[in-house]
């Protein structure tokens, strides 16, 4: 078990860096802060520029936590909160992906919490340093709430842009 728990963290790792890394840097075909910033604006998270920088720097950390095992019930809400924000606005096209659904920030998500509720295993700074009792279903769940009270201001920041239409950008020099 303990091999499949370091795997199963280093793979869930690997996927957030790769997102983070699309967002943040334009990596892995990844279309960089603008571009990225271009379509958070058009789901209604506006401003785009500093949601993606939000985004990306959470999916960096929750990598960097959960590769090394360290403080996973924190790293579990980050994810959580994260890809609660990343699945709405796939959410009325349901769950499967090749239909534009949420199936990715759902997996991802769900990975999350499952190892909030099983712990990093025993290859992990929280086993080193005894933090791995901060884990089982009670400290998943709080894992959860940390991560929808977290997701709520985006969601409703997200539910109000939407209502409203987006400011017409302004005429840059060069057009005058």
């Amino acid at each position: 078990m303990t091999a499949g728990l370091l795997l199963l963290r280093l793979l869930l790792a690997g996927l957030l860096f790769g997102h983070a890394a699309q967002k943040l840097l334009g990596w892995f075909r990844g279309q960089g802060p603008a571009g990225t910033a271009a379509v958070f604006e058009s789901w209604g998270f506006r401003p785009g520029r500093p949601l993606v920088r939000l985004a990306g720097t959470c999916e960096l950390i929750a990598a960097t936590l959960f590769a090394s095992g360290a403080a996973t019930p924190l790293a579990a809400a980050i994810v959580m909160g994260t890809m609660i924000v990343a699945a709405a606005p796939n959410a009325p096209n349901g769950l499967w992906a090749h239909l534009g659904g949420y199936e990715v920030p759902f997996v991802y998500g769900a990975l999350a919490f499952v190892l909030a509720t099983t712990g990093p295993g025993h290859w992990s700074l929280d086993r080193v340093t005894g933090a791995d009792r901060a884990s089982g279903t009670p400290w998943a769940l709080a894992a959860a709430a940390v991560a929808v009270a977290a997701a709520a201001p985006a969601l409703l920041l997200r539910r109000r842009n939407l209502r409203t239409p987006a400011p017409a950008a302004a005429p840059s020099a060069i057009e005058e």
